[in-house]
């Protein structure tokens, strides 16, 4: 067992199992904790080969991506994205049948499983009763990464300890639930230790690091509910801000949506460093009323701006220290927006623009000059509809013979 008050240590804790066991190669089961503490980067840079082993979140490793969303890494790619980012990385035929591909990083990674010298997991509960470490999946990689390399190493905030088995039974029904909506998934795997005398499967050496890195600030500060997240990702899915603008648009965290717009700024030494995040929210409620072990996210992000204002850490839109082209677009666009007939004559001018761009009708764009670019690296821009709401209003008033809405 090991203690890490913050991801620097953590990573000397793992680095240092590694060095003792002679590791060169790991297999790692999907982990949004070992994402929060950046374990991949610091394994790598000691001439450690990290793969992980989730098919989701092999896809972005080859992609050189961050995971989009908390159970669904991958949500962002259509087959055909992933297709030719197999057949570039991986050799195969072009297809963009499932089946096929699959198929194709299954026989990828089974070599991986045989040749790894350790297996990293997080864990979804740390049972205190039985000493237990229990992770949830629904793909075998899980089972083969806690039990097949000859070192396994669980990695655990101190949130994810439950009293008994029973606790972790009902956490695990609720989280399957929310996430996937089934009723069980596929596995729950439990590993209490090593391998032991006459068993045909298990680790030789088996170590748990349990990471606070902030958890008990959050505690110390009022904030205490954030830490019931049993990361399913329901919130994400109800949330109408993160279903536009995806993941990503959250900048390099572990955890997007709703519960990363809290948790992130409080995970941090400074919280100034996120403090857009908590103004990345409607308000709606949606996040809190899918929520399974009911976190009132809404709440707890007007507790952030408000703390962010008594500490003069408002974002740069409201603080007046935006850059100087930001503040000029809003206020253009506050005055375009002020009479009807201007905005609909720059509403024309931008949809004919925005359509050449993208070289047709109801096309994406892929691609924008600077400053814009900063979106489309990441992400298309929606192209404009070909008919503005009003047109289409105008035209339904006059079928009915109501007149022009204009």
């Amino acid at each position: 067992m090991h203690w890490a008050k913050d991801a620097a240590e953590a990573g000397r804790v793992i680095a240092k199992i590694a060095d003792h066991h002679g590791v060169k190669h790991v297999v790692k089961s999907k982990s949004m904790v070992t994402e929060e503490i950046h374990l991949n980067d610091t394994l790598e840079r000691r001439g450690i080969r990290v793969v992980e082993t989730d098919l989701g979140e092999y896809i972005i490793q080859l992609a050189q991506e961050p995971p989009s969303h908390i159970t669904a890494p991958v949500v962002h790619k259509r087959a055909e994205d992933i297709s030719e980012l197999f057949q570039r990385e991986l050799g195969m035929h072009p297809t963009t049948d499932a089946v096929e591909m699959c198929a194709v990083a299954r026989t990828a990674l089974r070599g991986e499983f045989l040749d790894a010298d350790m297996g990293i997991s997080g864990c979804n509960f740390a049972i205190a009763e039985t000493g237990t470490m229990c992770i949830v999946t629904n793909e075998g990689n899980g089972r083969l990464v806690t039990s097949m390399p000859r070192v396994y190493v669980a990695v655990a905030g101190i949130e994810k300890v439950v009293r008994a088995v029973d606790d972790a039974v009902l956490l695990w029904q609720a989280a399957t639930r929310s996430a996937t909506g089934q009723e069980a998934t596929v596995y729950f795997s439990m590993s209490s230790g090593p391998r032991r005398e006459g068993h045909a499967d298990g680790p030789e050496v088996m170590h748990v690091v349990l990471l606070d890195n902030g958890r008990s600030r959050i505690l110390e500060r009022g904030y205490a509910d954030v830490l019931l997240c049993i990361r399913c990702g329901a919130c994400l899915n109800g949330c109408p801000v993160y279903r536009e603008i995806g993941g990503h648009a959250y900048g390099p965290t572990a955890y997007s949506g709703p519960i990363g717009a809290v948790i992130t700024p409080l995970l941090a030494d400074d919280m100034a460093k996120a403090r857009e995040l908590p103004y990345a929210s409607s308000l709606c409620g949606a996040c809190r009323d899918v929520c399974p072990v009911k976190i009132d996210l809404p709440r707890l992000l007007l507790d952030l701006r408000c703390e962010l204002a008594e500490a003069g850490g408002q974002p740069a839109f409201e603080s007046g220290m935006a850059p100087l082209l930001e503040r000029a677009t809003l206020k253009a666009y506050a005055e375009i927006s002020r009479g009807s007939r201007l905005y609909r004559g720059v509403s024309k001018v931008v949809g004919a623009l925005s359509r050449l761009a993208a070289g047709g009708k109801g096309k994406d764009l892929n691609s924008l000059p600077p400053p814009l670019n900063a979106w489309t690296r990441t992400r298309a821009m929606p192209s404009l509809a070909v008919k503005s709401f009003r047109k289409r209003w105008s035209e339904r008033e006059r079928r009915t013979g109501k007149g022009d809405a204009e």
